[in-house]
């Protein structure tokens, strides 16, 4: 190979043995004032948040470049060029976060016409910076080369302590804060959707790069199965009936039926008192051959207080009767489609639900409903919700009931004491 054997030095006889690998080209003497150059601009300038866009990482990158130009036994002018993009195509940060790849390329292009480098020269070096973008295309291989030494870190034995850095950066400088599993998910992401574009890049990281991949899917499993285990702990979990869910549905039906059955008594008295006060007043007003008969005619006045006492009674046992009469909240679309017994707004659960399919399908349905835990939860909730809307109609009925009795009374009082004053 070139710089390792001269031209007339006898070929080896053994046909076992391996070639010498060649060795890193040595960098120019442009290339050591460029290191040298932006050594000494980062230590002076470079913000102390850029954690991981440190010096070590542009070095790094360098070192990476040389490695890779070796493998691909460049000529020297493209290692040259390709070390010289690696030290300057970070030099941007100091700049500006965004986009520091193009502020990058105009820190190369000025210094290296300081320092008399060809025009077409920079341009290539500027366009591999420009490769390192996430939004630019690599097209050729010297920007696939440094692409691949950019992200080298993926396939670095330390890529999650490095990984840190760049969460730790990303909290200071942007403001993203990432939860611990948040964080995992986002680099398993990255790492599944990263390729290699160079050769040279490809053989050097594929084996070290897909051992990164497997460890950190062991790593995100390991933070799911904790925070699953967690948030059982802290909220408890479905997997398995619960005893405190089955003590909250009892105490709901309890009470749903302690308020439904207060509130049937509560009709049912007002409904009894209603009926004996319109049977005395239909009785008085109608008892003209009674002892009560003159003095009625007498004074017919009499006749408006016991006319808004009727009225009060008759508006007050409707809503007591409205209130206790039996409400079943049912669906009118089920006895046109008696065969949907999986629909989540059926309660299979509630007599007026099940009795308009036919035995077939409601013990599908409730087949289909014992083999999930949710549904069955779901079919309870329903239960307890059409159970409130029933109750809801009661209440109302009843405040309106007492409410009318009580409105009644008043009038009628003060109608009675009018007549009292107008008589005497």
């Amino acid at each position: 190979m070139e710089n390792l054997v001269s031209a007339d030095a006898p070929a080896p006889t053994d046909p076992a043995a391996k070639p010498a690998k060649a060795p890193k080209p040595e960098p120019s003497a442009l290339v050591k004032a460029a290191k040298k150059y932006v050594t000494e601009l980062f230590e002076r300038e470079l913000a102390p948040h850029l954690t991981y866009h440190s010096l070590h990482h542009t070095e790094t990158v360098a070192k990476e470049c040389r490695a890779l130009a070796a493998a691909a036994a460049l000529p020297p002018a493209d290692t040259e060029r390709l070390l010289l993009a690696a030290w300057f195509h970070d030099t941007g940060y100091l700049d500006v976060y965004d986009g520091h790849e193009y502020r990058s390329m105009e820190r190369a292009a000025a210094w290296l016409a300081e320092n008399y480098y060809p025009a077409t020269d920079i341009d290539i070096v500027t366009e591999l910076i420009r490769a390192t973008h996430r939004n630019e295309k690599a097209d050729t291989e010297l920007q696939k080369m440094l692409v691949d030494a950019d992200m080298s870190n993926l396939a670095d034995k330390e890529f999650q302590a490095r990984a840190e850095l760049l969460r730790t950066e990303w909290e200071v400088a942007l403001g993203e804060t990432h939860s611990t599993p948040a964080w995992a998910e986002l680099q398993m992401a990255f790492m599944q959707g990263h390729r290699f574009h160079s050769e040279a890049g490809q053989d050097r990281y594929k084996k070290q790069f897909k051992e990164n991949r497997q460890a950190q899917r062991d790593e995100l499993k390991k933070i799911e199965k904790k925070a699953k285990k967690k948030d059982e702990k802290e909220n408890g979990s479905f997997a398995e009936p619960k005893r405190g869910i089955e003590t909250m549905f009892r105490t709901m039906y309890s009470n749903h039926m302690k308020l439904s059955d207060m509130a049937d008594k509560k009709a049912s008295m007002m409904i009894s008192l209603n009926a004996v006060l319109m049977s005395v007043i239909i009785t008085y007003l109608g008892a003209k051959s009674s002892a009560l008969g003159p003095a009625f005619t007498r004074n017919p006045v009499l006749a408006v207080p016991m006319g808004i006492l009727l009225l009060t009674s008759l508006g007050s046992v409707v809503s007591s009767i409205l209130s206790a009469q039996p409400d079943v909240t049912t669906f009118k679309w089920l006895k046109k489609s008696p065969e949907i017994a999986t629909n989540r707004r059926v309660n299979l659960l509630f007599f007026g639900n099940f009795t308009k399919l036919s035995l077939g399908n409601f013990q599908k349905g409730m087949f289909e409903l014992m083999r999930h835990k949710d549904g069955l939860y779901t079919n309870m909730m329903t239960d307890v919700y059409y159970l409130g809307e029933v109750l809801d109609r009661k209440y109302r009925l009843l405040r309106t009931s007492y409410t009318i009795f009580m409105v009644g009374l008043i009038l009628t009082t003060l109608s009675f004491g009018i007549v009292l004053l107008y008589k005497g």
